[in-house]
């Protein structure tokens, strides 16, 4: 069973790579996992936003995972997202997951329903004990529009099968507040490829990081840099990488990012409805960025 002390690092959240009909391109997943196996990177998670979830069918998603878990082969974590909004949907995908040998999943907070703080504490103690896999909390209001108070997390962090939490919440002091008051045996991940070296610095164990599908070697090196205290010189990393970060999210990821993936050899430019296509300014912006970082910090 996966515990906290495994989660630390660089996890990148991973697109899906998919065919024109929508299913999923086995060929070119596997290949995406094991460029960033090469890339020394600590675990991955598929099937965020990043993965586009919401977009995927049940079927589809369960064989993304099991396509992923396979590749890995236990070589790193597998941390399947659960990005549904209702609590029975979320625990049937937590079902799925675990059958095709995922390590444990990210849960995100139900939204839609705009639940209180009560409801949220007794939604993820419910999830935990009913769960076949261990959880980490999964937190990204600018997308739920809720936030977990700090005092909530506290007390999940205690619960023996919530081992961690992805942090997309860009209210600093709200993390360090975080990070204050959590369960020793507990694993705070940053979410933002934005914050993450403030994040590490601040008490973060790694980061679920979008941007390191592309470039998991510099994001590794920052991750080293920040862990061993050398903030000045992961922050000095990270800000080569700022412009790349814009791009990435400068229409909804992950169009952008799939949009670049042949620099790295794997043709899946296919995104599913509701998004489209980016720009073909954006995209032209984001290969010569793409093109450049390879050169300069990827390959050094």
């Amino acid at each position: 069973m996966l515990s906290a002390s495994q989660l630390a690092g660089i996890l990148p959240a991973i697109p899906t790579p998919v065919r024109s009909d929508g299913s999923v391109d086995e060929a070119a997943a596997r290949k995406l996992v094991g460029h960033l196996l090469m890339g020394g990177v600590d675990g991955m998670l598929p099937l965020g936003g990043t993965g586009e979830y919401g977009a995927l069918s049940r079927v589809t998603r369960s064989r993304m995972a099991s396509v992923c878990a396979e590749t890995v082969a236990g070589k790193v974590p597998v941390i399947a997202g659960v990005l549904d909004p209702g609590y029975h949907d979320a625990l049937a995908a937590a079902r799925d997951f675990a059958s095709v040998g995922v390590d444990a999943l990210l849960v995100v907070t139900p939204y839609y329903t705009n639940p209180t703080q009560a409801g949220l504490r007794d939604y993820f103690l419910r999830f935990a004990d009913e769960s076949p896999l261990p959880i980490l909390l999964y937190e990204i209001p600018y997308r739920t529009r809720i936030a977990l108070d700090p005092e909530v997390t506290h007390l999940l962090s205690r619960h023996e099968r919530i081992i961690g939490m992805k942090v997309c919440n860009t209210d600093m002091y709200h993390f360090l507040r975080v990070i204050a008051g959590v369960d020793a045996d507990f694993a705070v991940l940053s979410g933002e490829d934005s914050l993450f070296p403030l994040h590490v610095a601040a008490g973060a164990h790694g980061g679920i990081v979008v941007t390191a599908s592309l470039l998991p070697r510099t994001w590794r090196r920052m991750f080293d840099l920040a862990s061993q205290g050398r903030t000045s010189e992961a922050l000095q990393l990270h800000r080569q990488l700022m412009p790349l970060i814009d791009l990435t999210f400068g229409e909804t990821n992950p169009g952008p990012l799939k949009s670049v993936l042949d620099m790295i050899g794997i043709d899946a430019p296919d995104v599913l409805a509701p998004l489209v296509q980016p720009a073909s300014a954006l995209q032209a912006r984001l290969r010569s960025e793409v093109e450049r970082l390879l050169a300069v910090c990827e390959n050094a």
